[in-house]
């Protein structure tokens, strides 16, 4: 008998009535659609130690002297005046006072490590071991707008992309059906929509929102995701007209990155339809996950619901992803101790869960947690009851993937007002995260206006010091 001599796609389009064809096909147009998208997952500069962050933001500037940064000496000196200038950001009716105020919180030092964490996050600190806590953080922005710019963009005055722009740029996405970069109730002021823009980046790696800080999480949406009076192969098509008319008109102006944001982005929110709304739904997890990060109860329900979604988005391939306590909660000019208990009851249990269940799912091996405020607060009094802006020196905390365990770097004064030893800048902090993600900061730029832009613009050094290994 004759051999017959067939290709493995003749083969395939003429056995099982075409379907393992139809497969093929299928997939092919698959990686076809990849390979044409902005959105491809592309190769790191070097191997990563993260695959993915999520970053949870405190808006307002938590109080590193009450948190993470023990100064013993400032309880024992409560009252005293400064022993030093303090910084020129203070008011003046602060000036003229000056008086040191002790924490209202007691410290402990927490698991194998020690590391000393007030009982403001008691649940956080169940996980000490985990956590590489920065006590040398210090910034330029002296006011809100432009710490909060300073913190995602890396300008506190400039329109510059934001960190998850960057990543997205540099990395691509591991999900095809969903965007690279998410942000969860982000807040609508001291920089707004620029903290998760792209600038002059393309479009398609700006940052997808869901709800704002005015919406309640249970009722926070990708705005004009779905829409229910047009059936999907109807919108389909209406979809393949536009994207027609899209591209006839980049084949006559060769160049136009709005344009190429709104095909990219058309396509994009046609295939999240699919996948999103399940993502969303946390009525799937089961009611001890839930319990695990507080959404049975009426205090953390609302921020425990973010960080739950955060989890789901990372374990489904989003590369960035930002949780805020938005609207300037953490901002405590006076009434620190009602205002810092408050905010620290919605987030140390959430925040807890989060680690836990990454943990547990082994998504912290591959899984970088960011924890921290535009700055933090001054050791002296505002007021009676009150700390001002510190951008000198404050703290911020890691888990997970590629930082050290259990491990404090740096520290500020011994009343906790400047950063001293081993001293990071948000620069350092942004060079060391893209680092983590396998990416050279020098190396990641985009060219713009005839020079070439980068997250870090000319400053910035990977903080080698919290690696692990």
């Amino acid at each position: 008998m004759e051999a017959l001599n067939i290709s493995r796609r003749q083969m395939l389009k003429s056995s099982a009535c075409g379907f393992g064809y139809m497969a093929l096909a299928g997939l092919s147009a698959e990686a076809a659609l990849k390979s044409q998208s902005p959105l491809m997952s592309k190769t790191p500069h070097f191997e990563p130690r993260a695959k993915r962050v999520i970053f949870l933001f405190m808006h307002g500037g938590p109080s590193h002297v009450d948190t993470f940064d023990y100064k013993p000496r400032l309880n024992k000196e409560d009252g005293q005046r400064l022993p030093f200038k303090a910084a020129k950001n203070i008011e003046k009716s602060s000036q003229e006072n000056l008086r040191l105020m002790k924490s209202p919180w007691k410290f402990k030092q927490r698991g194998e490590s020690g590391l000393w964490i007030s009982e403001l996050f008691d649940n956080v600190a169940e996980h000490a071991d985990d956590l590489c806590v920065i006590n040398s953080m210090h910034t330029n922005g002296q006011s809100h707008g432009q710490a909060v710019m300073k913190l995602h963009t890396g300008s506190d005055s400039l329109v510059r992309p934001s960190v998850g722009s960057w990543m997205v740029y540099g990395l691509g996405t591991e999900n095809n059906n969903l965007p690279g970069f998410i942000s969860i109730c982000p807040s609508r002021g001291h920089g707004g929509v620029r903290n998760y823009g792209s600038a002059f980046l393309p479009a398609v790696y700006q940052g997808t929102a869901i709800g704002d800080a005015d919406t309640a999480a249970k009722e926070a949406q990708i705005r004009f995701l779905a829409n229910n009076g047009v059936s999907v192969s109807q919108q389909r098509k209406q979809l393949g007209l536009l994207q027609a008319m899209n591209e006839r008109h980049l084949t006559q102006v060769k160049v136009d990155n709005e344009i190429e944001g709104v095909i990219n982005s058309y396509e994009l929110a046609f295939r999240m339809q699919s996948e999103v709304p399940a993502l969303m739904d946390l009525n799937s997890e089961t009611k001890e996950t839930q319990a695990l990060y507080g959404i049975d109860d009426k205090t953390t329900e609302n921020f425990g619901r973010q960080c739950l979604m955060a989890r789901r988005f990372a374990e489904a391939g989003v590369r960035y992803i930002e949780v805020a306590l938005g609207n300037n909660k953490w901002d405590q000019h006076s009434g620190l101790k009602n205002g810092h208990e408050r905010n620290s009851k919605m987030v140390d249990k959430p925040i807890a869960g989060l680690l836990a269940d990454l943990k547990q799912r082994g998504l912290l091996d591959d899984t970088l947690v960011v924890w921290g405020g535009e700055f933090g607060r001054t050791p002296i009094a505002q007021g009676k009851n009150g700390r001002d802006h510190n951008p000198q020196g404050y703290s911020m905390w890691l888990a997970g993937a590629g930082v050290k365990k259990g491990h404090v770097h740096g520290a500020t004064d011994e009343y906790g007002y400047y950063a001293t030893r081993d001293k990071v800048h948000i620069h350092d902090l942004h060079a060391t995260l893209l680092h983590l993600m396998g990416m050279d900061h020098k190396r990641l730029t985009y060219r713009y206006a005839g020079r070439d832009f980068r997250l870090t613009d000319v400053y910035g050094d990977v903080v080698t010091e919290i690696l692990n290994g």
